[in-house]
């Protein structure tokens, strides 16, 4: 599916990768440099500028973080650059005071249990952004990046069903969602070096931050069943087929 040259090699970020080049349901696969996933991208060098608009024809940053961790950190490089445009989508509530760490949505439910409960929080409380998020990625006039703070969790979320939407095989949106793992020790050493992440990171044991394809899956197990798909759960969200048609046009080969 995947030989690696999806991952984009940045100084200020670790987890950064294009989803082109992932297997549909019909044998096509995702077109390379249309929308792009990463961590935090604050600590960005001027050369990673350079690449993201020069290589990707960066035009859209989706930033899923809420309004804390935006002020917190303060304005990254790419607020600077006008031809960009940064769409605060924030996908909160979060579980911890700032991050991306998983809720507590029950403390007697196993951790695995509360993760997929908290990401189906974001779709709870979050549909506008989710859906909005989804209407930038079907931008022509150049790539979409989706970030968070980590690049897992919200932006595994609305990746995930971005490619759902597109016909990707499920198998191949859990292996990206998992993918974030390659890279996990280095995500949270960077997080751990910012005051606004490094308290909720060590509140947790390690093993829970770790994207397990599990997650994704029953994730995409309670949509299926609830909503009838993510198209279902989309469509009650104001996602009209136009919008479906838009998504795939911009990130199916031909």
């Amino acid at each position: 599916m995947d030989d690696g040259t999806r991952w984009i090699e940045l100084d200020g970020a670790v987890n950064a990768r294009d989803l082109g080049g992932l297997p549909t349901t019909d044998g096509r696969s995702t077109r390379r440099g249309r929308v792009l996933r990463s961590d935090n991208l604050q600590d960005l060098s001027v050369a990673d500028v350079r690449l993201l608009l020069d290589d990707y024809a960066l035009k859209n940053v989706i930033d899923l973080r809420s309004d804390a961790e935006v002020r917190l950190e303060g304005p990254g490089p790419l607020t600077r650059i006008p031809t960009v445009t940064v769409h605060q989508l924030s996908l909160f509530s979060e579980g911890g005071r700032h991050t991306d760490v998983a809720a507590d949505v029950d403390k007697a439910l196993p951790w695995q249990d509360r993760t997929t409960g908290h990401y189906l929080g974001y779709l709870a409380d979050r549909g506008d952004s989710i859906v909005a998020a989804l209407r930038v990625m079907t931008r022509t006039d150049g790539s979409s990046l989706v970030h968070c703070a980590a690049g897992k969790d919200r932006t595994g979320v609305v990746c995930a069903l971005a490619l759902d939407v597109t016909g990707v095989t499920r198998e191949a949106i859990v292996a990206d969602y998992a993918q974030t793992g390659e890279r996990l020790e280095a995500v949270l050493n960077r997080l751990r070096g910012s005051d606004t992440y490094a308290a909720d990171l060590d509140s947790r044991p390690a093993d829970t931050h770790r994207p397990h394809a599990a997650l994704m899956e029953k994730l995409f197990t309670r949509v299926d069943e609830e909503f009838g798909g993510t198209l279902g759960w989309l469509s009650g969200h104001g996602w009209t087929p136009e919008d479906t048609d838009a998504l795939r046009e911009r990130l199916l080969s031909t």
